[in-house]
């Protein structure tokens, strides 16, 4: 991809935008979120958007999303209901769920089951309205607006999202779930949307986070979530991405560990014109593990990049990390994985692999694992592999009685089911497994099929 030259007019779509989303809101919240929102627009302002030249965005272009004139929503009543969302979203039998519809909660779609006392799970936008003082410690402090342009521009437009807090030695037994909907994606709308997830000492919580769309147009979801994990604390993260193939996706993803918390992610991208996803995490006492794993599909012109810091700041932390690419058609991933070993951090275990499994002969994945280590006594690994089907299995399984499409779709699930089988919540399991044996994910060339 060539250079993105910015424009003024570029950023200027944004700051006029901002201009009038603080207008808006300046009646209601704290002074303090105000100043935080201006803080961040002046940060978006001073650094605009990342170029190529950038060595974290070389090989992924925003040129599109800079020169499109997003324009944020006002709330709205919607039309949609239960029924027809369901159809579209993963199945999870049992939760406690907040829905978004075009980045304002929809409490008439949400189904909040009793949680145990002191659990606060409610949106942002009523927090910062009535109780801003439960989110002012964390909204804001990890995932760092000042070197990151998406995030700042995130911040800037802070409205709504979701805030869960875990008090001290609480479990939630059935999932978490956020789901935010695009659906006047005509419009060339962006939402923003900001979660903030604190968990307590000794508490544990599954969160699933999705994100889906039900027309396929463009629009431009960038969002942001903040997890912050006490001591002895767990959570199993699961973010799901099944957009519009038209729409831009971009999301930080920003953890702060302390001392023996556990943190596991599995993320699963299907969709999107383009997509960056990034995953931060900081382990910053001993004792911490943290698990990333990864999915992502792509076809078409489809862009998908990965990018992933793990910063072991303190001694005697794990972390495992594995991401696995499915590319077809013209397809263009990127995975740039860093971990990260301060001088301090001695008996770090930390094991990194990226493998990429290419459908065609034009698509393409640039993948870039990275070690950087300051501390001399570590156990630290990383590798990534790239390959294609091997005509002799497909031979193998078409001599078994399997057709061209049964064949090729069986390898890819043996290529995939390493992640799915991770998948804790069989419902969202059962379904990832059915839309790769029914190659619901991409699309056949079945002459291509037939030839091998």
């Amino acid at each position: 991809m060539g250079k993105m030259i910015e424009t003024k007019e570029e950023k200027n779509i944004y700051l006029s935008n901002f201009a009038r989303f603080e207008k808006d809101v300046s009646a209601n919240g704290h002074s303090w979120i105000h100043r935080l929102r201006k803080s961040a627009i002046k940060r978006f302002a001073e650094i605009g958007f990342p170029t190529t030249r950038n060595e974290e965005w070389k090989f992924t272009n925003v040129a599109p999303i800079a020169k499109m004139p997003f324009k944020s929503l006002a709330a709205s009543e919607t039309a949609l209901t239960w029924d027809r969302l369901r159809r579209s979203a993963f199945p999870i039998d049992k939760s406690h769920r907040l829905v978004f519809v075009d980045g304002f909660y929809a409490p008439e779609l949400s189904s909040l089951r009793p949680l145990p006392d002191g659990v606060r799970l409610v949106n942002l936008a009523a927090v910062l309205d009535a109780h801003a003082e439960w989110v002012e410690p964390h909204l804001a402090h990890h995932a760092k607006y000042q070197e990151q342009p998406f995030t700042a521009l995130n911040t800037a437009f802070i409205r709504d999202g979701a805030f869960l807090s875990v008090p001290n030695g609480k479990m939630i037994e059935e999932p978490i779930e956020l789901l935010f909907v695009a659906t006047k994606a005509g419009e060339g709308s962006a939402t923003h949307p900001r979660n903030l997830i604190v968990m307590g000492r000794d508490s544990q919580a599954t969160l699933v986070e999705s994100y889906l769309s039900l027309e396929e147009e463009v629009y431009f979801t960038n969002a942001v979530t903040e997890i912050v994990l006490g001591e002895n604390s767990a959570i199993d993260h699961y973010k799901l991405q099944r957009e519009s193939d038209e729409a831009f996706h971009v999301a930080t993803t920003q953890i702060h560990q302390t001392r023996s918390s556990r943190f596991a992610s599995h993320y699963v991208s299907l969709g999107g014109s383009l997509v960056r996803n990034e995953v931060n995490a900081v382990l910053d006492a001993e004792g911490c593990e943290c698990t990333l794993n990864g999915l992502y599909l792509a076809s078409e012109q489809q862009h998908v990049d990965n990018h992933t810091v793990i910063d072991h700041a303190k001694p005697h932390c794990t972390s495992h990390e594995l991401y696995k690419g499915i590319l077809d058609g013209k397809a263009h991933g990127v995975f740039n994985g860093k971990i990260f070993v301060r001088q301090d951090a001695q008996k770090t275990d930390a094991k990194q692999t990226n493998q990429t499994l290419l459908l065609s002969d034009s698509a393409v994945i640039n993948t870039k694992p990275q070690l950087e280590i300051y501390a001399d006594d570590v156990k630290c690994t990383h590798g990534a592999t790239i390959g294609q089907l091997q005509d002799e299995a497909l031979f193998y399984l078409r001599s078994r009685g399997l057709g061209p499409e049964a064949a090729r779709n069986l390898l890819i699930f043996a290529f995939a089911n390493d992640i799915i089988d991770r998948i804790k919540i069989e419902s969202i399991r059962t379904e990832l497994e059915e839309l790769l044996l029914e190659a619901r994910h991409l699309p056949q060339d079945d002459k291509a099929l037939e030839a091998r």
